[in-house]
């Protein structure tokens, strides 16, 4: 069992495949936040809101997919350093040629930079669940009634964080960076999970690029929509 352990944590194969599967699922996360976070283009903030209250009220459930999400995140981070050192490690110079080369190196600017902008969407992660999560709530007076249920009036928090152009400013970095990120993320952790031949390996880093983009545009387009509209 400890040696079954040990191949899995601390083999460099098995730190790929740890990395590989946790960046899938936050993957897959994140389209799923996206989803929730279009409603606001409504502008009618009882959509937002009612689904806002729908997750808070998922009570326990809620809380056991968050403490999934931060592992799958600590171990995504974790093992994505470990295994940039080793790269580099290996390779102290560096890579001399930056453009991309073709399957199956397939190297662009993306994955020649994945530490940097994961180490900059850690930090805006951070940012972003301080301010939102854990920012003001309905006893600091953000509060609303809903068909009769009192909520926190989550959408006002957004509309005015928003209203910051210099927040606004960072989200939309962020979200470039974000999609810097996921473009060589989808299909390089489909590569280390064995989803890698002459066929699929194409298809998969176009698509991972064109999932990328549509993800980053969502995400982006929102904060400067809401700070042109105010909201409303």
């Amino acid at each position: 069992m400890k040696s079954l352990c040990r191949a899995i944590f601390l083999s460099s194969l098995g730190k790929k495949i740890i990395s590989a599967a946790t960046g899938l699922g936050l993957y897959a996360y994140i389209i799923l936040h996206l989803a929730g976070n279009l409603t606001l283009f409504t502008r009618k903030p009882a959509i937002f809101n009612s689904y806002a209250h729908f997750l808070e009220s998922l009570g326990w459930l809620v809380i056991a997919i968050e403490l999934i999400l931060l592992a799958g995140f600590l171990f995504h981070a974790f093992y994505g350093v470990v295994v940039w050192l080793e790269k580099r490690k290996a390779r102290p110079d560096g890579y001399q040629v930056t453009a991309d080369i073709g399957s199956p190196s397939r190297k662009t600017f993306s994955s020649q930079n994945m530490i940097w902008t994961g180490i900059l969407l850690g930090a805006f992660t951070i940012i972003h669940v301080i301010n939102f999560k854990y920012g003001p709530g309905v006893g600091q007076g953000y509060a609303t009634i809903v068909n009769g249920i009192e909520m926190r009036d989550l959408y006002r928090l957004v509309v005015e964080t928003f209203s910051n152009k210099y927040y606004v400013a960072w989200y939309v970095l962020s979200m470039l960076f974000l999609g810097f990120h996921l473009r060589h993320a989808f299909w390089s952790s489909l590569q280390s999970l064995g989803a890698n031949n002459a066929i699929l390996t194409p298809i998969f880093f176009w698509l991972g690029a064109v999932l990328a983009f549509l993800l980053a545009l969502g995400f982006l387009v929102i904060p400067i929509f809401i700070y042109i509209t105010g909201g409303a």
